[in-house]
């Protein structure tokens, strides 16, 4: 039986720690195309990547796993050699059933967790409601177009149930007033916004949302993974990072 992309993306992220090449021919070398802008385009670069890694501390276990249509999404805990402990996001596009297209965001691993004891990559994990991937996509595009991008707070209470949230982000705790709070602290400093929606991809319960901004005063992709149950967002996870002066880029493919 042929393998999912899913799972199949799942094995590529894997052979970081196995050394096994032969995940690697589920890309098109003649059509990939890089978005890690630290990395060049073409596969040399990935496996060379490999190979710098050192065996005796890499490490790769895959947290949640989704799939809509041509895409496939990884959210991953990551040990990667003088990298050290790191938690990311991978993207694959597929063609002709070959990836032909990539997209990442790490960052470091947090050395505690937030202050209501969750760590940025635990939690449920498990697809269901998969007749309601397209609601859930629905309502997660309008969140981010609505509270995030446009920050109309006043609508945050439409997307939750009794202000419940289940939250990893290592910024701020539990609850939808903890989340308000961070928001409009964002807002009075004016140094970390979002500003514009990428890419959004969902599978039944899991909805994962691709935004540019800036944190901190620096460019920034925003990777934000929503749990839906009952038409409400219940659970979030992150992944912040800073995106690179264009002069130090390996591609000219960007960030997104």
């Amino acid at each position: 039986m042929k393998l999912s992309k899913k799972a199949r993306s799942t094995m590529i992220q894997k052979s970081l720690e196995t050394r096994k090449k032969f995940p690697i021919s589920y890309f098109d070398s003649r059509k990939y195309i890089q978005h890690n802008v630290r990395l060049e385009d073409g596969l040399g670069p990935i496996l060379q990547f490999m190979d710098d890694l050192p065996a005796d501390s890499t490490s790769v276990i895959v947290c949640r796993a989704i799939e809509d249509g041509d895409y496939s999404v990884l959210h991953a805990d990551y040990i990667l050699g003088d990298w050290g402990p790191m938690v990311g996001f991978e993207i694959h596009r597929w063609e002709d059933d070959r990836i032909v297209e990539h997209w990442d965001n790490l960052c470091p691993t947090p050395t505690q967790k937030n202050v209501s004891g969750r760590s940025m990559t635990d939690g449920a994990n498990e697809v269901v409601d998969l007749e309601r991937t397209q609601s859930n996509k629905a309502l997660v595009y309008e969140f981010t177009k609505k509270i995030l991008v446009d920050r109309e707070l006043s609508f945050l209470s439409n997307y939750f149930t009794d202000g419940a949230l289940v939250q990893h982000s290592p910024h701020y705790g539990d609850g939808v007033q903890s989340f308000e709070a961070m928001m409009k602290a964002w807002q009075a400093d004016g140094k970390t916004a979002y500003h514009r929606m990428h890419l959004l991809l969902g599978e039944g319960n899991m909805v994962l949302v691709i935004s540019e901004g800036i944190f901190k005063n620096k460019p920034a992709a925003f990777y934000d993974l929503y749990r839906l149950a009952n038409d409400k967002i219940v659970e979030h996870w992150e992944v912040f990072e800073t995106i690179p002066p264009r002069d130090t880029w390996k591609n000219s493919n960007g960030k997104f």
